[in-house]
């Protein structure tokens, strides 16, 4: 079987982990039991762009199940645990292309690799696979990687169409994916119906703010070991994510500073009790930086230089885009690793300020993502999403669409069920009164 990973060895380890995982994720288990039995995939191809971590295991064995033959890439370049990724390959005979701390060539060679399974439906986070589907359908060589960009160039013109009207659908994970297809569909440009398993009620107001919100901590803390209790600690972006990481900072006793460009957002911020500002005020102030925008730049070379001697700068958005790296590395005089994950830049003003990660999604960069029971739901969506997809996809236009809310709100029964919760239902007249307009008081 094709696969590049990093070590077959740690296949073993990788099964233990995900067998842990595995026991908090009860939603996706009892579809895994049904899809066994029903084969909704039967005959059809699933390329993945996912980060490959033990949840995403149980979905790709999930797939699987239902007859899918399931192939695997990287969302991420450091997002891979490679024990997992060996894991599959081995003990669920899927092909995964993934390893912790690819380059960036490496990285779409293997969203290459999962392209040449000829996908009947695709899965993404943060739509590069579906993204380079459509470079080379369109032909646009200069928006994609050379790997890529030469496997385009040697297919006929009936394996380019091939490649991209054998798709039936897909789904996408993140905010930044969503942005990114919503913009395609707005240029016509995209070829198939995307369901954006991001705006379902069970995956952001769970995975996005509590997910996001304890993983992103998580992922400072196992960086830095620095204490939060005391500290500025700056948050730019108040969505879902943001949300999570502000609350759980000032769970740890820091004094939150929240940046915005929404007047909205910066409004519910300051009436959850945050203090509010513009970034290049806020960067002399903070001590800890996490960006979550989801837009390049957000903190800029000019941020940086403003900052305080010894401040620390993440980022939890999907691309490492948020933090201007390349101005960072302009504005400094030397850069080294002081410990895993972090990196320390010598700026010209003689302060030092540290990069996590890279950059890149500090929560998976330096942690392991996700807890496992947010996981449930949002990979349950994508379940539910490529089988609705599987049977529908005719009747579907070529846009974005949301979680249908049949699905939406069969998961947030599942997991109820799953976690012993028992809830009201309404009586007949109760739901005749919601339903009608003749009933007042």
């Amino acid at each position: 079987m094709d696969h590049h990973i990093k070590d077959i060895k740690l296949a073993d380890k990788g099964r233990l982990r995900i067998e842990w995982a595995g026991q908090s994720m009860p939603v996706l288990y009892s579809i895994k039991e049904r899809f066994r039995k029903d084969k909704p995939f039967s005959g059809l191809r699933i390329s993945a762009c996912l980060h490959v971590t033990t949840e995403t295991a149980m979905l790709a064995s999930t797939l699987k199940a239902g007859g899918a033959s399931v192939a695997l890439c990287a969302s991420n370049p450091l997002s891979t645990q490679d024990d997992v990724a060996a894991s599959l390959v081995r003990h669920e005979g899927i092909p995964v292309f993934a390893i912790k701390g690819e380059d960036t060539e490496t990285y779409y060679s293997h969203i290459l690799s999962a392209l040449k399974h000829f996908p009947h439906l695709t899965m993404d986070d943060g739509a590069d696979l579906v993204s380079s589907l459509h470079f080379i359908a369109l032909e646009k060589w200069n928006e994609v990687a050379q790997s890529i960009r030469q496997w385009g160039h040697s297919l006929t013109d009936t394996d380019r169409n091939t490649l991209v009207s054998g798709v039936m659908g897909g789904t996408e994970e993140t905010t930044t994916g969503v942005i990114r297809l919503r913009s395609m569909e707005r240029d016509k440009v995209l070829q198939f119906p995307v369901i954006s398993v991001n705006d379902a009620n069970t995956k952001h107001l769970f995975d996005n703010r509590y997910g996001t919100g304890q993983s992103t901590i998580d992922g400072i803390l196992r960086a830095t070991n620095r204490l939060l209790a005391g500290s500025h600690f700056v948050v730019s972006g108040y969505g879902w994510c943001g949300r999570g990481v502000a609350t759980r900072a000032k769970g740890h006793g820091a004094r939150v500073i929240i940046c915005e460009v929404d007047p909205l957002k910066a409004l519910e911020a300051v009436m959850d009790g945050f203090e509010v500002m513009p970034i290049l005020k806020a960067a002399p102030i903070g001590d800890i930086f996490c960006t979550l925008t989801g837009d390049m730049n957000a903190i800029s070379a000019e941020h940086i230089l403003a900052m305080k001697n010894g401040a620390i700068i993440s980022n939890s958005g999907h691309f490492n885009v948020e933090l201007d790296l390349p101005g960072l590395k302009r504005s400094a005089t030397s850069q080294r690793t002081i410990r895993d994950f972090v990196e320390e830049y010598t700026l010209t003003n003689g302060n030092r300020v540290y990069v996590l990660g890279e950059g890149r999604l500090i929560n998976l960069a330096a942690a392991e993502g996700h807890p496992s029971s947010v996981m449930d739901m949002s990979f349950a969506n994508q379940a539910l999403s490529v089988e609705y997809l599987a049977k529908e996809h005719q009747g579907l236009e070529k846009k974005v669409y949301p979680v249908p809310l049949e699905i939406d709100k069969e998961i947030a029964r599942l997991k109820l069920a799953s976690m012993g919760v028992e809830i009201d239902t309404l009586t007949p007249e109760q739901h005749k009164y919601l339903t009608s307009w003749e009933m007042g008081t």
